[in-house]
């Protein structure tokens, strides 16, 4: 078995939990997104403001380095094929295995969370799979054309935004589509939401497919980083890592907190287009740190979830239901911020306390373990005669 890159599984671990710090207010809102629209639909209220500090730690901060971390997996289980001589049947692992995570994302979206990422992952996944063995040259100029046109159609789509928010009717409207969506989580069945999410599923994975070009640009830049051999004990790795901490953060934070501003569409802009920076810089202060503090406690439980990973995502998104939604404990809409932010944390220690216990017993979470055995299944003969 190949050894573990500590700082990979506390990141992963960190991200996990850091995605539930934004899904949570989706949870406790009962669906209602509204927050995406920063202090254009809020006052400055202490409650709003603890909201907003904690999106402003949280809201696609923690995706983006989630993203980057799929992209280095990519290319950690690509040169391990190498290691191996099998690079000639990696290709189709890896795509089977993507295939196998879009169905998993579905059954996620439509018994779950209707925000699911994983469907997003996979199709990503697919596409740089097949682009991962183009020249550096060529995959240069691939990210910075996708980077233009991605930044260009985000930057449209804020402009649009903004100009139609500032229309009462429209902005009445939305606040009226939202509320729909609060009534059929508070007093729906577990049917009806699961029937609801069906009946909206083209525009409920509008997000998901929108954001494929920057999922793929991360993907591409968790590549590099592998290749760059990040994390590395290094003079030129260290080097690297100081540079991407220090703009990741200092040019990241500045630009993050644009979502501050009172205006529609900052918040939606900051996460489609700046967050991933200060991923970056999370990412890099990470590894700092456990240089550092590598034996903390804290530090050991992230890297558990990290471990456990997939099984946390889903996990905590189905604990979150049950305690928010109609038909569980019907927690949504009751909670103020510090309220949730209080549930935040005590999913997230259930979630370190299940990872622990489980990898007591086992080397892997229980969703990894049928993903692994259904990836492989098909070409376990295959790979043994290639070994």
């Amino acid at each position: 078995m190949e050894k573990r890159i500590q700082a990979l599984d506390v990141a992963r671990g960190l991200a996990i939990i850091g995605t539930l710090g934004t899904n949570i207010w989706i949870f406790s809102k009962l669906g209602n997104y509204d927050f995406m629209l920063g202090f254009g639909l809020n006052d400055y209220s202490l409650d709003s403001v603890i909201e907003a500090i904690m999106l402003f730690l949280t809201n696609g901060k923690f995706l983006g380095m989630l993203t980057i971390l799929f992209g280095m997996g990519l290319e950690l289980k690509r040169q391990s094929f190498i290691k191996r001589n099998q690079e000639h049947i990696w290709l189709w692992v890896y795509i089977w295995s993507m295939l196998l995570l879009l169905a998993d994302g579905f059954l996620h979206f439509l018994f779950v969370f209707e925000y699911d990422i994983l469907m997003s992952y996979a199709v990503t996944g697919i596409i740089v799979a097949l682009l991962v063995r183009c020249k550096p040259k060529i995959l240069k100029i691939l990210a910075i054309l996708l980077g233009i046109f991605y930044t260009v159609g985000v930057l449209l789509v804020s402009f649009a935004l903004e100009a139609g928010m500032r229309l009462s009717e429209v902005r009445n409207d939305f606040i009226f589509s939202l509320n729909e969506i609060a009534d059929v989580y508070s007093k729906g069945s577990y049917i009806e939401q699961i029937l609801f999410r069906l009946d909206g599923i083209i525009q409920m994975r509008l997000e998901a497919i929108a954001v494929i070009p920057m999922n793929i640009l991360l993907f591409l830049f968790g590549i590099y980083l592998v290749r760059a051999k990040i994390f590395q004990k290094t003079e030129k790795s260290a080097e690297l890592r100081k540079k991407f901490l220090f703009w990741g953060l200092a040019a990241g934070i500045p630009l993050n907190a644009l979502a501050f501003l009172p205006f529609f569409s900052m918040v939606s802009l900051v996460r489609y287009l700046f967050a991933p920076l200060m991923a970056i810089g999370y990412l890099m202060a990470i590894h700092w740190i456990l240089e550092r503090k590598g034996n903390h406690f804290l530090f050991q439980r992230l890297s558990e979830v990290g471990r456990t990973a997939l099984s946390c995502y889903l996990l905590q998104n189905i604990a979150a239901s049950i305690l928010f939604y109609g038909w569980g404990f019907a927690l949504g809409g009751k909670f103020n911020s510090i309220g949730t932010i209080g549930v935040f944390m005590f999913i997230s220690l259930v979630m370190m306390m299940f990872a622990h216990l489980w990898l007591k017993k086992y080397n892997r979470g229980p969703f990894e373990m049928i993903w692994r055995w259904l990836t492989n299944a098909p070409f376990a003969r295959l790979m043994k005669t290639t070994a």
